[in-house]
């Protein structure tokens, strides 16, 4: 008798069990440890990957990852599904490079080529979500160590297997010579997130940490969504945060990173290869978001061939970045950034420029005819920051045949080692900017034309060191600025090729010289 009880009860709960699995299956809804996974850190990739498979079979579904400890490698995703991590669920990749092959197409710094299969990855695929308050970790340390040994080598080495695979696979793939130190290693560390080629993409409320290179890097996608969203690999290579590369309608909110490299990145291919695709990014917000560590807080380029274009960033903060906000281009790489807005950004401790736009991050370039290799920024606006304990205020560094233009500087407080740096640029503005500064000028202008300084001042004059300063600058308007301090130089000129300076509406009561001129100054400066 006790035993057909027994038997009847594990037979109910076996017909039970099963058909709860079948119950979340045809529901949309498969619990990873009802599917074949575990969470006790013990590989599972088959699993996670036929649960992802059936989902998207059926129609779509969620796939559940109660907390625990998964381990995985290379993960496909597929159309109408969505991963979600419960809290306490941690999501582990292998440091088994073997897991990651075959190699699939994807971009990589801003070149297609084929290689390891990034962590997560999707192609010409849809509506594709990530949720839950649960952590992805790259457990990137092996792919570091990895390149660390190819990079520091002072002896040339035998290539790896998985160098000589990237070399067969990419043999066809060209590259500008001074990005052969890089290709020559043939060894792409693959990101941790792309979805290449897809649309309708979102991610939510999850922790990524370790990636073993960029974290989040979709490209050639449609409507992307990032919100709530925290990155964490501070003390890593080149593990850039949020990296959209020829993406459109993209969405970053509410996130807080921390990494080896640029926080937050907007990208649309390197040189030939990025104007091939001539995909640009476009459409792109950034709002609430706070940085910590990063070479920038928010970085355009410099893989950006394919162009940029309309970008606000708002309400954000960046506190201990190597720079807050940096534009950066060279000669060869073609494309333009334009329509850009930032506003409302709080910055501190910036180890560099809080602002930094540069056409000559290659320094090793010569001057040549404007043509599809030349890159152009313009129509680049900035307004309401406040930022202190900065090392330099900014930089504008244009190039002579394609000067930065169309810029302005509103409502701007920052509290700086270093002024304002202007060279090779036209049609730009301050208004109502100042730069305190604790070594030289708080605005220093070079070969430049078209330049308007509208209530620009200092709070801490420096002694014989002039507010501004000038070398062959012509068409300037200086006014409606008031030093309300003792002053001793506001302004010194100086430059063969100045001319047409215009002061006007001025009160320089507290200024002891307005104008020092310099000895190569030739032409009248106008003061009313």
């Amino acid at each position: 008798m006790n035993f057909k009880k027994n038997y009847i009860v594990f037979f109910t709960c076996l017909v039970t069990a099963f058909s709860t699995l079948q119950a979340n299956t045809t529901s949309g809804w498969i619990n990873i440890l009802e599917a074949g996974g575990n969470n006790k850190g013990e590989l599972c990739t088959e699993a996670i990957q036929n649960a992802i498979n059936e989902a998207n079979a059926s129609g779509g579904g969620t796939i559940y990852f109660p907390a625990g400890n998964y381990l995985t490698g290379a993960l496909k995703l597929k159309s109408n599904i969505v991963i979600h991590l419960e809290a306490g669920a941690l999501l582990k990749f292998s440091t088994n490079f073997d897991h990651y092959l075959p190699f699939v197409e994807y971009r990589w710094e801003g070149t297609v080529l084929k290689s390891f299969s990034p962590l997560l990855y999707a192609n010409n695929q849809e509506n594709i979500t990530i949720t839950g308050r649960g952590v992805i970790d790259g457990q990137g340390e092996a792919w570091w160590k990895e390149i660390w040994r190819i990079e520091s080598s002072k002896e040339k080495l035998e290539l790896t297997k998985y160098q000589k695979m990237t070399q067969e696979a990419n043999a066809n793939v060209k590259t500008e010579p001074y990005y052969e130190r890089t290709r020559s290693y043939l060894f792409h560390r693959p990101p941790l997130f792309q979805t290449y080629h897809c649309k309708n993409i979102r991610i939510e409320g999850v922790t990524f940490q370790n990636s073993p290179f960029w974290t989040i890097n979709p490209a050639f996608c449609d409507n992307v969504t990032i919100d709530n969203v925290t990155i964490f690999n501070p003390y890593s290579p080149n593990t850039d945060g949020i990296n959209p590369t020829s993406c459109k309608n993209v969405h970053i909110s509410n996130c807080h990173i921390s990494v080896g490299d640029d926080c937050i990145t907007i990208k649309s291919g390197r040189d030939a290869d990025g104007r091939k695709y001539a995909t640009p990014t476009e459409n792109v917000t950034i709002t609430n978001c706070t940085m910590l560590s990063g070479h920038g807080g928010v970085v355009i380029g410099s893989e950006m061939s394919g162009g940029i274009k309309k970008v606000t960033i708002t309400n954000c903060v960046f506190d201990g970045t190597d720079r807050g906000i940096r534009i950066k281009a060279a000669r060869g790489r073609g494309g333009v950034v334009e329509e850009i807005r930032v506003s409302n950004v709080v910055m501190n401790n910036i180890k560099q420029e809080a602002f930094m736009l540069n056409l000559f991050y290659d320094k090793n370039t010569v001057v040549e005819p404007v043509t599809e290799r030349t890159p152009i920024f313009r129509n680049i606006h900035i307004s309401n920051v406040t930022a202190t304990h900065v090392n330099t205020a900014g930089r504008i560094i244009g190039i002579p045949e394609m000067p930065i233009h169309n810029i302005s500087f509103s409502n701007v407080n920052i509290e700086a080692k270093e002024g304002f740096n202007l060279t090779t640029a036209s049609d730009v503005e301050f208004h109502d900017v100042k730069i305190n500064t604790t070594l030289g000028a708080s605005f220093k202008i070079e070969a430049s034309k078209n330049i308007i300084l509208d209530n620009v001042a200092t709070s801490s004059p420096l002694k014989n060191t002039p507010v501004v300063k000038l070398n062959n600058v012509s068409n300037l308007m200086l006014n409606n600025c008031f030093p309300m301090n003792a002053t001793d130089v506001f302004l010194e000129a100086d430059g063969a090729q100045t001319k047409n300076i215009y002061l006007k509406n001025n009160v320089f009561y507290n200024v002891k010289t307005v104008l020092k001129m310099g000895e190569s100054l030739q032409s009248e400066i106008k003061i009313e």
